[in-house]
């Protein structure tokens, strides 16, 4: 019975590295909203205390985003789609953001972390909606904006919220980048991707450094990163990302993009507790 669990454990998120993955590498996404709610379930099932299992959970995420993002980084540059200054701009500022907003995370409450999740993930799918409805307008602009000073605020405040919440930040950052930068949606995908490196790196630190010597963490664990569930995700995810950038650059995206709308915004209102409330058992 207990190898039954393990190997379902297992195969979970063996299969959610696979759709991170193509996720970040198609649109430009970490893919922690995928993640995050089937590490808390994993973590929890095995008898994690809930607060501190939702601070694992977001910690090993942007672990895992890291390596993810870098793989689909490389692809999309390959294809000339990364803009190189805005990139580190974003990355730089959002590392900074992230280190604080993972700090605040690892002394806050579990189940105000899932409700700021919850808001910030249905945030991102309505943000995805509307940059839909304007993309012939922003293809058309020239170039993305010069001026590094909005590229330098929005990416402190990407980073503080990637922290926060344990996602790479690109549900919001490509939409703004479109909407408010004058990218195209190849150039905003691509070039995020280094942005979210850069927010990864900066709370995984910060989730590293938190969760130094706290009680009750699981086996094999590197501050609130869960080395196992990392090497699971991750395995998986950075071999997927490719097969989401060819994706990126040869398909319509639109369906799935829709797809990727509807999930996130069950997973928000699953992870702020709304079906709980109504009484659904979904």
């Amino acid at each position: 019975m207990i190898l039954d669990t393990q190997l379902q454990y297992i195969v979970v998120l063996l299969g959610t590295g696979i759709v991170v993955g193509f996720a970040c590498g198609l649109l430009g996404i970490g893919g922690g909203f995928v993640m995050v709610p089937v590490q808390i379930w994993a973590l929890t099932s095995a008898g994690t205390d809930p607060t501190i299992a939702t601070r694992i959970a977001f910690g090993t995420s942007l672990a895992v985003i890291l390596p993810t993002a870098l793989s689909g980084c490389h692809g999309h540059n390959c294809r000339g789609a990364v803009l190189l200054r805005p990139g580190l701009a974003l990355g730089l500022s959002g590392l900074l953001g992230a280190v604080l907003g993972g700090t605040i995370a690892a002394h806050a409450p579990g189940e105000l972390l899932k409700a700021v999740f919850g808001i910030v993930v249905i945030a991102g799918a309505i943000r995805l909606l509307l940059a839909e409805k304007i993309l012939p307008r922003v293809d058309s602009l020239a170039k993305p904006r010069e001026e590094m000073k909005p590229y330098i605020l929005w990416g402190m405040a990407i980073g503080v919220l990637s922290g926060l919440t344990g996602i790479g930040g690109g549900v919001i950052l490509v939409p703004v980048m479109i909407i408010a930068m004058g990218f195209n949606v190849f150039q905003a995908v691509g070039t995020s991707s280094v942005a979210i490196a850069f927010n990864a790196v900066g709370g995984t630190i910060a989730y590293i450094v938190n969760g130094w010597g706290v009680s009750g963490l699981p086996a094999y664990s590197l501050g609130y990163i869960d080395l196992f569930q990392f090497m699971l995700l991750a395995g998986t995810s950075v071999l997927t990302a490719q097969l989401g950038v060819k994706a990126a650059h040869l398909l319509p995206a639109e369906r799935l993009r829709h797809i990727f709308m509807i999930l996130m915004i069950y997973v928000g209102l699953r992870m702020m507790g709304v079906f709980t409330l109504l009484g659904l058992p979904i």
